[in-house]
């Protein structure tokens, strides 16, 4: 069974790893000329995390990110309203992980094209459309170094193209444009010394539009150094009236400086981590709408191309992950590539519609809106209540993540063969 993969993401490299490990030979096409080491930080979750790990790259994850221990809920003046702990000291079998998005994504490339091969990854190639028959799926792209046309042939397509994603605008060619709340977020990293207990993932504030969330993504290089730390404030500018310069606006330490100036949090340099930031950028806040149908016949969707969600709970990237491993592992049981697809569907998308109405609600950082309302901390058991219910929702309580069976499919030679042929 030949699969070919639309996007070189976090998303799309995990897919190819999942499907090389089901058995498959996938092949990965990237619009970018040039995958790079972009972005600012991201959690990996529990559930996540072990997907990784039956993956193999267990030692390489710890080896570019760091396991933060605790979630602190603040107030604006720095204040705990809740704190929970995370990963192994939470109980979990694996830990959580708080790395840096562009060295996640390089290392997930170096070990597609350690596995898979060097060509299994091709850059500069924009996909533009597909065709179906009944034996397959024709995939069309355009190269952008020679503006030539490519041509792809495969039993099955993946979308993991991301939020705007192009496979996605060709099953749903009439979907609006994606939904924004009328926040925005200026996102850097930035040398300061370790906040707290240096293994903190902080989130200070209330409702969207007034909030800070920081937390470590790299020790300091000596014990004098500073630690490599990942930002986000929250702004609000209104649905109708977005920042100039659109997603990915250039904010200057100036604006930064402003911004941040009315909060009060003792334990962190606001105005420093301002300063040192080599670049701020601004993006909206945005999902979709979840979808009825992610496959049809042999084309299917992962990742942000299927389920863009607000950033609440830390469980965009995470869910992707889960995605690759539970498409790979029906496309192993099922020789109807077809069925496989619908089987996925059904497995997948109605936990992960629902996990983004939840972030519509805030997710778990109800906590801190609720104490805001509530001008100080929640009632006993009311915030542990919250983050429970959110993690049921997303399958990430300590017994779902440690005891639901593995996605990991044994694969013998004869499998090598059949998936192959």
């Amino acid at each position: 069974m030949r699969v070919t993969v639309v996007g070189g993401g976090i998303a799309g490299l995990t897919c190819a790893l999942s499907l090389h490990a089901a058995g498959f030979a996938p092949r990965v096409y990237e619009a970018a000329r040039k995958v790079e080491a972009v972005g600012v930080g991201i959690n990996l979750l529990p559930h996540a995390v072990r997907e990784l790990d039956e993956l193999g790259l267990d030692g390489e994850l710890a080896s570019v990110a760091l396991p933060p221990h605790r979630l602190s809920y603040r107030d604006r003046t720095g204040e705990t309203v809740w704190e929970e702990p995370l990963g192994r000291p939470a109980g979990y079998r694996w830990p959580q992980y708080s790395v840096h998005r562009g060295r996640l994504q390089m290392l997930l490339l170096a070990a597609v094209r350690e596995r898979l091969g060097p060509d299994s990854v091709r850059t500069g190639l924009l996909f533009q459309r597909f065709e179906q028959s009944a034996g397959g799926v024709r995939a069309h792209f355009l190269d952008r170094s020679n503006g030539l046309p490519v041509v792809d042939d495969a039993d099955v397509l993946v979308g993991a193209d991301g939020i705007d994603s192009v496979v996605r605008s060709r099953l749903y060619p009439d979907e609006s444009l994606p939904n924004g709340n009328g926040v925005h977020m200026w996102r850097g990293v930035a040398r300061h010394p370790h906040i707290l207990d240096g293994r903190s993932i902080v989130v200070a504030g209330g409702t969207p539009g007034a909030k800070f969330v920081a937390y470590p993504i790299e020790d300091p290089a000596t014990p004098a150094a500073d630690a490599l730390v990942n930002w986000v404030l929250e702004v609000r500018h209104g649905p109708s009236a977005p920042p100039a310069g659109g997603p990915g606006r250039r904010v200057t330490a100036a604006e930064a400086r402003a911004g941040l100036s009315s909060w009060s949090l003792p334990w962190i340099d606001l105005t420093a981590i301002a300063e040192r930031s080599s670049a701020i950028f601004e993006y909206p806040m945005l999902d979709r709408d979840p979808l009825p149908r992610w496959s049809f016949g042999r084309v299917t969707l992962l990742g942000d191309a299927a389920h863009p969600m607000f950033p609440m709970g830390m469980n965009g990237g995470s869910q992707s992950i889960v995605d690759s491993r539970v498409l790979a592992w029906c496309l192993a049981r099922d020789d109807d590539a077809e069925a496989a697809l619908r089987r996925y569907d059904r497995m997948r998308r109605p936990a992960v519609n629902a996990i983004v109405l939840a972030n519509r609600d805030l997710g778990p950082e109800e906590t801190i809106a609720r104490a805001e309302e509530h001008g100080g901390e929640l009632p006993l058991g009311q915030a542990e209540e919250i983050a429970t219910r959110y993690k049921r929702l997303a399958g990430a309580t300590v017994p779902q993540v440690n005891t639901h069976p593995s996605w990991t499919v044994p694969v013998i030679a004869a499998d090598q063969e059949r998936l192959h042929g």
